[in-house]
């Protein structure tokens, strides 16, 4: 595998991107303190996220919308990373570039959902319906890339442990 998915394949990469995605993911809790309540990340439809966002004030509105530029613009690059580097090191030769598919396109579903509630939360545009399709699509892509990379990862590591153990008998 060559270019951006042996990369992502390697060792230290795999390591460096699943401790980012741990801080990353801890980073959203003072954002949920200070916001009182599930960020729209949190919220399934266009219309509950409608509602959240009318319940904010608009120093929640500002605290949210940097949480949301940047923690979670960091976010899908660091998971898209560790799922897509685990699957693609694990996974059958023939399979390892179509095995880090789903990751790269939960990033963009996720990247995408984060911009329009940037937007929303700005006060530039409402586009929130939108998260009615982004946002199950992202977790749907997440699970699903995630049990691609824990199902490798578990298959090599079983074969390994057959492995050290010598032929069976």
């Amino acid at each position: 595998m060559r270019g951006l998915a042996g990369a992502l394949t390697r060792t230290p990469v795999i390591i460096g991107s699943f401790i980012l995605m741990l801080l990353v993911g801890l980073s959203f809790a003072p954002t949920q303190s200070i916001i009182d309540g599930p960020l729209l990340d949190m919220v399934w439809t266009g219309e509950a996220a409608k509602l959240r966002l009318a319940e904010m004030s608009d120093a929640q509105r500002q605290a949210h919308f940097w949480a949301t530029v940047l923690n979670d613009t960091a976010y899908p690059f660091a998971y898209g990373a560790f799922f897509a580097g685990l699957a693609g090191r694990f996974a059958p030769r023939p399979w390892r570039t179509g095995v880090i598919v789903p990751a790269g396109l939960t990033m963009i579903a996720d990247l995408a959902e984060n911009t329009i509630q940037a937007l929303a939360l700005s006060g530039s545009a409402d586009l929130l319906a939108l998260k009615s399709v982004l946002t199950p699509l992202k977790f749907g892509l997440f699970i699903a890339a995630a049990l691609l990379a824990l199902a490798f990862a578990v298959i090599a590591l079983a074969n390994w442990i057959r492995g050290r153990r010598g032929p069976a008998r």
